[in-house]
C-alpha cells in the first residue's frame, strides 16, 4: 500500500468512527503533513482520494470537510466535469486567425519571467538533456563537417529503426519505409495537412482543440470547422457524420490521445468508429499523437493509426514532450500520402539536421528511454492530483475541470462571468500566466475557459500563485 494510500484509509476510519463529524473540517493540508510526519504531497494526494471516494469535500477559501452520510452514499467521488458548451447554431466553416494572440501569450510568458501555468511547453528540468548533449558532442566530435545527402529525407536510417522498433514493442507493426522525420510535430502536422488538402479547403477539428492545428489550417489559407468535443469520449461522432453529410470536408484533425487542452483518452472503440467513419468517405485524418508517451494507465494506448486499413491516417508525433524540447525531432507515418509527405519535405525545409537525430537514435539505443518516461509519468500523475485538487480548494463554487488521463494539462472551466482575457492580463500583472480559452478555437465559446500547466514542480510560490489566481476568479465572478 502506498503511503497516501495509508493516510487516506486512516482519515477515513476516523470519519467512520465519528472523530470527524459531518461538516466538520479536517486537518489543513500542513497540519496533516506535520502531524502524520509525511510530506505535503503526499496529503494532497491522500485528500484528493478521498475526496474521490466522496468521503471529504473541498470548500473554496476554507479547507477540506468531512460530507454528511447521505451525501456521500448519494454522489460519491462524483467529478466536476468541464464541458464544451453546445453550439448555437449549426457548425460553420470560419478562417482562422488566433496566430497573434498565441504569439502575444508566449511572449509575455517569456519576458515577464512568470509563474507558467500558461506554458504550453513541459519542464525541461525533468528531461535527460545533459545527457543527450553528450552525444551530440561526441557526434560533432567525430564528424566535423557533415554532408548535406545524409540529411535528405526521410531522416537518419538508426532514428527511423528505433522508431519503429518502440511502436513494434507496443504491439502496432509500423514499416520503417513510411517514416519521414521532421522538424518536431509542428512540421509533421503542417506537411500532413499540406499533402491532403488545398487552399481554400475546410478541415474539421476537435473542439476546443490545440492551437498549434488551427495554426497549420491559418498559414496554409484552409478553413475549420469545429466539433463539439467530449472531456472524457473525445469527439462527437455522430456530430461529425452530419457536418459530411452537409459539407464537403477536405480533411480531419484530432488528438485521440490526451488531447491537448481537455486531456482525454479516446476507447478504442471510438477510435475504429471514427476511423471507419472517415475510411467510408475517403476523408484523411491527421492524427496528433504527441502526448503518446505521456499515460497516466498501465500500458500505452492505441492510436488511430492502429486501425488504419486503407491509408488514410496521417500519424504525426515527436520526443518534444517526452524526452527533449529543443531537438525538435518528430515524425510522420503519412500512409498512401508518403510520398507526397516526403516531397515537401524536401521542397519546405530540405532536411532535418543530422547530429539531433543521431544523437537522439544514440540514447534511445544505449540508454534506458522507458525508466525515464516511467519517472516522467509517475511526476505528471501525482502533479495533476495536485493541480486538481488545489483548483477545487482555492477557486470558487462553480469552477469545473478537465479528467486528464496523460500530458500535463488540465482545461478548467470557470463561472460563465469570468473572462479568460481579463484574468490573463490581471494574473499577468501578478507574475502568473494562463492560457486563455480564446486560443483553442475560431469561435469565442470558450471565452470563460482557462487551461493551466502542471509540469513544474510543486513549491509554496506555486501554490501561493495559484492561491492569487483563485482570488482573481473569485473577484471576478
Amino acid at each position: 500500500m502506498k503511503l497516501y494510500e495509508k493516510l487516506a484509509d486512516e482519515i477515513s476510519e476516523a470519519v467512520h468512527r465519528g472523530v470527524f463529524a459531518a461538516g466538520e473540517r479536517i486537518l489543513s493540508v500542513r497540519q496533516a503533513s506535520q502531524q502524520h510526519g509525511v510530506s505535503i504531497k503526499t496529503v494532497l494526494h491522500a485528500y484528493a482520494l478521498l475526496e474521490s471516494r466522496g468521503i471529504v469535500e473541498t470548500r473554496p477559501q476554507s479547507g477540506y470537510f468531512v460530507r454528511d452520510a447521505s451525501a456521500r452514499a448519494a454522489a460519491p467521488g462524483e467529478p466536476r466535469l468541464a464541458h464544451s458548451p453546445a453550439p448555437a447554431t449549426p457548425p460553420v466553416a470560419a478562417t482562422v486567425d488566433v496566430s497573434r494572440l498565441v504569439l502575444s501569450t508566449l511572449r509575455s510568458i517569456r519576458a515577464h519571467d512568470a509563474v507558467p501555468f500558461g506554458s504550453p511547453y513541459p519542464d525541461p528540468s525533468l528531461f535527460p538533456w545533459r545527457r543527450i548533449n553528450q552525444y551530440a558532442n561526441a557526434i560533432a566530435r567525430r564528424h566535423a563537417s557533415w554532408n548535406l545527402i545524409d540529411d535528405l529525407p526521410p531522416g537518419n536510417p538508426e532514428l527511423i529503426r528505433q522508431i519503429a522498433r518502440r511502436y513494434a514493442e507496443h504491439g502496432v507493426p509500423v514499416d520503417p519505409g513510411e517514416i519521414v522525420i521532421t522538424l518536431g510535430a509542428t512540421e509533421a502536422i503542417n506537411l500532413s495537412l499540406q499533402a491532403v488538402a488545398r487552399p481554400g479547403d475546410t478541415v474539421a477539428v476537435e473542439s476546443p482543440t490545440y492551437y498549434a492545428m488551427l495554426h497549420a489550417i491559418e498559414r496554409l489559407g484552409m478553413r475549420a470547422i469545429e466539433v463539439a468535443t467530449h472531456p472524457v469520449d473525445g469527439i462527437d461522432i455522430d456530430a461529425l457524420a452530419r457536418v459530411i453529410a452537409e459539407q464537403k470536408i477536405a480533411a480531419c484533425m484530432v488528438m485521440p490521445n490526451f488531447q491537448n487542452p481537455l486531456g482525454f483518452q479516446m476507447s478504442d472503440a471510438r477510435k475504429r468508429q471514427l476511423v471507419e467513419l472517415l475510411a467510408a468517405h475517403e476523408i484523411p485524418v491527421i492524427e496528433n499523437d504527441v502526448y503518446q508517451e505521456l499515460y497516466f494507465g498501465e500500458s500505452r494506448p492505441s492510436t488511430l493509426k492502429s486501425f488504419d486499413t486503407q491509408g488514410l491516417v496521417l500519424h504525426c508525433a515527436s520526443f518534444s514532450k517526452s524526452l527533449s524540447a529543443s531537438y525538435r525531432i518528430g515524425w510522420a507515418l503519412p500512409g498512401r500520402y508518403r510520398a507526397q509527405v516526403e516531397k515537401l519535405k524536401f521542397l519546405n525545409t530540405l532536411t532535418t539536421p543530422s547530429v539531433p537525430q543521431v544523437a537522439v537514435a544514440d540514447y534511445l539505443r544505449q540508454d534506458s528511454y522507458d525508466r525515464h518516461l516511467r519517472h516522467l509519468r509517475k511526476i505528471y500523475r501525482q502533479q495533476a492530483s495536485i493541480m486538481t485538487a488545489m483548483v477545487q480548494r482555492f477557486f470558487p463554487a462553480g469552477t469545473r475541470m478537465s479528467a486528464p488521463r496523460g500530458g500535463y494539462v488540465l482545461w478548467v472551466e470557470l463561472p460563465e462571468r469570468v473572462d479568460s482575457m481579463r484574468l490573463y492580463q490581471a494574473a499577468l500583472a501578478r507574475g502568473i500566466t494562463v492560457g486563455p480559452g480564446m486560443m483553442f478555437s475560431t469561435r469565442n465559446d470558450y471565452r470563460h475557459f482557462i487551461r493551466l500547466n502542471y509540469s513544474y514542480p510543486w513549491t509554496p510560490q506555486t501554490e501561493a500563485a495559484l492561491k492569487t489566481l483563485g482570488d482573481l476568479v473569485t473577484h471576478m465572478a
